[in-house]
């Protein structure tokens, strides 16, 4: 029962000094900045007065309003993906506890419903017939041959013509 106590308080002094989440990075900050210029397109698009600059992500091409309800629901399932991963670690986690090991069942019904939710995304990826595009090999290397000096014999005569003659 000591190892339970010293498991939760090395928690807790895990939680205090890493800190997650506390300190706001830049990445963030533009994140936090994308999001509210994507705000800010919608509302011109409900009919709000007013003149909004409204600008692409940085080295991604503008997305027309179908790829970007994609690419939210992509978003949207990968977070759910990433919900149920942690959720299935943690209950896995809380279950060693002797007396907690009713969370493994929990953690059995979540592997479940994880390959239920796998299952129904291949299965929708198949009934939308989109094949990924695949890089094909670049055909065999062309060989650049290069361009050689002229090589002039000694007995050799040689004329020059054009500006250089002119100017003689």
């Amino acid at each position: 029962m000591q190892w339970l106590l010293l498991a939760v308080l090395g928690i807790m002094w895990t939680a205090f000094l890493v800190p997650l989440g506390r300190k706001r990075s830049d990445a963030r900050s533009v994140e936090d900045f994308e999001r509210r210029m994507e705000l800010l397109a919608q509302a011109e698009v409900q009919g709000t007065s007013g003149r909004w600059i409204v600008t692409p992500r940085k080295g991604v091409r503008f997305l027309g309003p179908r790829e970007r309800q994609q690419a939210r629901a992509r978003a949207r399932r990968r977070r759910i993906l990433v919900i149920l991963l942690e959720a299935i670690a943690l209950t896995l986690l809380i279950g060693v506890a002797p007396p907690l090991r009713m969370a493994w069942i929990v953690t059995a019904a979540l592997a479940g419903v994880l390959v239920l939710y796998v299952w129904i995304l291949l299965v929708m990826k198949a009934r939308s017939g989109v094949t990924p595009v695949r890089a094909t090999p670049d055909p065999a290397p062309v060989q650049r041959v290069e361009p050689r000096a002229p090589v002039i014999e000694p007995d050799q005569h040689v004329v020059v013509r054009g500006a250089m003659a002119a100017g003689a």
